[in-house]
């Protein structure tokens, strides 16, 4: 799965160049572009609470691309730096909060509170993924396992807001994201105990 993410990631920096080249030409930064991507993730959300799901999905989808297009201008420009990453790795933990936030909003006010319910433990297992790689890292491991990254899971919301298919979104995800950083916990403890 790993070598199929890099060779799309590539594939994508290539599909990026010219509009990673113009950013740079007007001098607009990896990280400033990290910040609009927030900004959408924030449109995205207001568009959820205003219940005009097809254009949250739509502006989600946008939203995310911002996420791979900072990645390819930094390694263009060259400005990859470790503040970068970590306002990066920050900038999606927020996007996610505030879109899944208006996600459970958006279901209580339309009276499915099973779905609200579901759409917290989604998140919560969209920053398990996130956290469970952040710490594993952190030991000087790589954690790079999983069948969910981020990318996905912006993909998969997005087409469910923008064809009708929320519930199901939600509760594919929230399966996707619990098998992913149980994946993600079992490749590490692999690492610290080789014989166990």
């Amino acid at each position: 799965m790993e070598a199929v993410r890099d060779y799309l990631r590539r594939w994508l920096d290539l599909a990026f160049a010219p509009l990673a080249s113009f950013l740079l030409w007007c001098r607009i930064t990896p990280n400033q572009v990290s910040l609009m991507g927030i900004l959408l993730n924030l449109v995205s959300a207001a568009l959820l609470v205003d219940g005009q799901l097809v254009l949250a999905g739509l502006v989600y989808l946008l939203a995310g691309s911002l996420d791979l297009l900072d990645g390819a201008l930094a390694r263009l420009a060259k400005m990859s730096s470790r503040f970068g990453a970590f306002l990066d790795s920050t900038a999606d933990r927020i996007s996610e909060g505030v879109v899944f936030a208006a996600i459970a909003y958006y279901f209580a006010r339309h009276g499915q509170p099973v779905d609200a319910a579901l759409t917290v433990l989604a998140l919560l297992g969209s920053l398990l993924v996130s956290y469970t790689r952040a710490r594993a890292e952190g030991l000087g491991l790589e954690c790079k396992v999983g069948i969910v990254t981020r990318a996905e899971r912006v993909v998969l919301v997005a087409f469910g807001l923008m064809f009708g298919l929320l519930p199901a979104a939600i509760y594919i995800l929230v399966v996707l994201t619990a098998f992913s950083a149980t994946q993600r916990i079992l490749h590490t403890l692999r690492q610290l105990y080789p014989q166990g």
